[in-house]
């Protein structure tokens, strides 16, 4: 029961308190309310408005379990005498007064909750495919940079970035990576070998402070494409050059297309990109090609060295998510060097040959990954 006694609760310690609380819209927020020893058993709510006219969201009397109200849950934790409201898919008019409230005869014990929404691009969905790779990114603004950040599949499948004075940070689980690029203010979720059993929802958690955290919830979907092939093995001469196609799914038509090559444990150490259709791409040793009536990633890597052991062909997504789909393995070879020169007439010959075997090189050649 609600009353507007304000001089009176003012004077009464432990009643009344505030906190501050930001998300960002399409995603949502999880905030923590305190409650006094004594009160476990009674009813717990979160409401709008101001306190003479607020209109609840979410009211219970359960203890320790969830209960969801539309957008709304809420958790009563007894034991530690906190309940956990959490309120998902923020809009701009969810911003304003609310209040955490447990109900008793006479006044209310309550908490004021002052939560801003602010406008957010949040992830949705993430396509990815079985035996290939994908990096998702997520923004999280530089104001909440030594904020602490995770990962989560499920409530008890989370992956925790501890922040430090490093520019970027690592954390490796199996398949999973988590990368924390602080200068940037940008999360990676680097997933490996995907199949299936990865197809789900995840949640990108900061949390702000003890009170409260934002989080991002989007949905991963692994499919089987009978159209691309997992992985070519390809072979080339030292300091020669080497062909590459890739064939990608129809939905990624519009898509940035790029070759990447894997450095050791970095997956996409240097990348080469292309986002017109019919266009020749020139960057340095690399040069790319996008057939999209084809659907038809092409190129060729020259001055091939044994570092060119390994590059990957994808797409990126309009928010920046990279799917890697198709592993390139090229066996680098040493150039065999002739022992005596040769004869005039040979070498006449070699030239000819040389000359009319360049004078059929395609110059749309195809390309592929694992």
């Amino acid at each position: 029961m609600k009353i507007i006694w304000t001089f009176t609760l003012l004077m009464i310690p432990g009643v009344v308190s505030s906190m501050s609380v930001t998300g960002y819209s399409g995603g949502g927020v999880t905030i923590k309310c305190k409650y006094d020893k004594g009160y476990s058993d009674y009813i717990k709510y979160f409401c709008k408005g101001q306190w003479s006219e607020c209109t609840d969201r979410i009211k219970t009397d359960t203890k320790n379990k969830w209960v969801q109200s539309g957008r709304f849950s809420l958790y009563d934790d007894t034991r530690s005498e906190v309940f956990t409201v959490t309120i998902r898919d923020l809009r701009r008019l969810d911003s304003g007064t609310n209040y955490c409230g447990t109900e008793r005869v006479g006044i209310d014990l309550y908490t004021e909750v002052n939560l801003k929404v602010l406008t957010g691009h949040q992830i949705r969905t993430v396509r990815g495919y079985s035996g290939g790779n994908v990096i998702i990114n997520y923004k999280y603004g530089m104001k909440h940079t030594n904020h602490l950040k995770s990962v989560c599949k499920t409530a008890d499948q989370c992956f925790t970035v501890i922040n430090t004075n490093r520019t970027a940070e690592w954390k490796h689980d199996r398949r999973f990576s988590v990368y924390n690029d602080r200068s940037a203010g940008l999360l990676l979720l680097f997933i490996r070998d995907l199949n299936e059993n990865d197809s789900g929802e995840y949640k990108i958690i900061v949390k702000v402070s003890e009170d409260y955290s934002f989080f991002s919830e989007f949905n991963l979907d692994i499919k089987k494409e009978d159209c691309c092939v997992k992985s070519i093995s390809l072979s080339a001469s030292a300091g020669g050059s080497v062909n590459i196609n890739c064939k990608y799914p129809q939905s990624h038509i519009r898509d940035v297309k790029f070759l990447c090559w894997r450095s050791g444990a970095d997956l996409c150490a240097k990348e080469t990109s292309v986002k017109e259709s019919r266009r020749w791409r020139d960057e340095g040793k690399i040069r790319l090609y996008d057939d999209r009536e084809q659907q038809l990633l092409t190129g060729s890597i020259s001055h091939v060295t044994e570092e060119d052991s390994e590059y990957w062909c994808g797409v990126q997504s309009d928010q920046g998510h990279k799917i890697f789909i198709t592993r390139v393995l090229i066996n680098v070879t040493d150039v065999l060097e002739t022992t005596s020169p040769p004869s005039s007439s040979s070498s006449s010959s070699s030239s000819s040959s040389s000359s009319s075997s360049s004078s059929v090189e395609s110059p749309q050649l195809r390309m592929c990954i694992k």
